[in-house]
């Protein structure tokens, strides 16, 4: 007769999985991808090195999980935070602000989720949530132009530029950030610039 798992056992593997995913978080956390080996990974979760690699072929594999819940997390505050806000500019301030803060209170992990070199598994996790930052900017770019707020254009485009800027003048500070000093002055300025961004309809369009 095969071998059938049962619903203790499967909870048991279920906790250990967790325990090595929840423990590669906090070293990516603390000191990067690069920093993060499985080894290290392993100590913390209290498991053999052998028993990660029974849950995840390769660092890569666990990394992607790693990067897709964190990544996840941080998409999702920005999507319900620009749900909110009664006019487009409002809506894309608030969320610009979000990404901001949460980035400059957590830059290891920013850091890592942004820029940091990675492995390819990891790299394709990183593309696909930059698409879901696009689509929720486009989503409040097309609300404003249905509202009669913004001029027509192609929402997925202006969207996808406002996230690669963001993620561009981010990098530099992440990448130095200690947690010292006031960040208020670079959140003030990328809310203020992707405000300025927007196809407003009153603006006229010169030739």
């Amino acid at each position: 007769m095969p071998y059938r798992p049962t619903e203790r056992t499967e909870a048991r593997r279920a906790a250990t999985r967790e325990r090595i995913v929840t423990a590669a978080l906090e070293a990516v956390r603390e000191g990067g991808y690069r920093s993060a080996s499985v080894q290290a990974v392993a100590t913390r979760a209290g498991v053999a090195v052998g028993t990660v690699y029974r849950h995840f072929p390769s660092k890569g594999d666990l990394f992607a999980e790693v990067f897709r819940r964190a990544s996840q997390r941080e998409l999702d505050v920005v999507v319900q935070t620009a749900a909110g806000g009664e006019d487009t500019g409002t809506r894309v301030a608030a969320a610009v602000e979000a990404f901001c803060r949460r980035a400059l209170a957590g830059p290891v992990l920013a850091y890592a989720l942004l820029a940091e070199p990675v492995d390819p598994a990891v790299e394709a996790e990183r593309l696909r949530f930059r698409i879901g930052y696009r689509d929720a900017f486009a989503t409040v770019l097309a609300d404003g132009v249905r509202d009669g707020e913004l001029r027509p254009h192609d929402t997925h485009t202006v969207a996808a530029a406002l996230v690669g800027a963001l993620g561009e003048a981010l990098v530099g500070p992440l990448s130095i950030a200690n947690g010292h000093g006031s960040h208020e002055p670079l959140v003030a300025t990328l809310v203020q610039f992707c405000e300025e961004a927007l196809p407003r309809a009153q603006e006229r369009v010169h030739a």
